[in-house]
């Protein structure tokens, strides 16, 4: 990795308000992450050459939060029922897209019964699309974002109903 491709991370995570950004690639790991702060910090393990290492960047724009830490499935309770959810977060940092192409119906809707194995959405990361597949079986309860926007490691993107 070359220092152009890093600062391409870097103005990737400027672009999209992220706190957080990791790669790992053969023998080679990168992990940069904005302080509450406002300033960078990078860590390169031991035997990297010095000219991988990026310096702290001022921040553009206000920092944003960390999103909270949540569990596979939490439990909600109203006055009537109670419902088991299974949350699912993103695997990687990179774009929400509902659906494969714009203007196409969304691969999923609230509402919707999903099975396991199915897609829910795909992320897009540097380029490549990654499809976002379901691990539980249920009913779509919830859409956490917005279609088009930018998503974090461990966000949150769908509830299901399990029980």
């Amino acid at each position: 990795m070359d220092f152009d491709e890093i600062k391409q991370i870097l103005e990737m995570m400027r672009e999209h308000d992220l706190s957080e950004f990791e790669l790992e690639r053969d023998n080679f790991k990168l992990r940069v992450r904005k302080h509450p702060a406002g300033h960078w910090t990078t860590s390169v393990p031991a035997g990297v050459p010095h000219q991988a290492y990026v310096p702290p960047m001022p921040v553009v724009g206000h920092p944003s939060a960390m999103p909270p830490p949540a569990t596979a499935a939490s439990v909600l309770t109203s006055a009537d029922e109670e419902m088991e959810l299974a949350v699912v977060k993103s695997p990687i940092v990179g774009t929400f897209y509902r659906s494969s192409e714009p203007g196409s119906a969304p691969f999923v809707d609230v509402g919707d019964r999903v099975d396991k194995d199915q897609v829910l959405c795909i992320i897009e990361a540097m380029k490549l699309m990654n499809e976002i597949i379901s691990e539980y079986e249920g009913e779509i309860v919830s859409v956490y974002v917005e279609n088009g926007k930018p998503v974090q490691y461990g966000e949150r993107l769908f509830a299901i109903k399990t029980a």
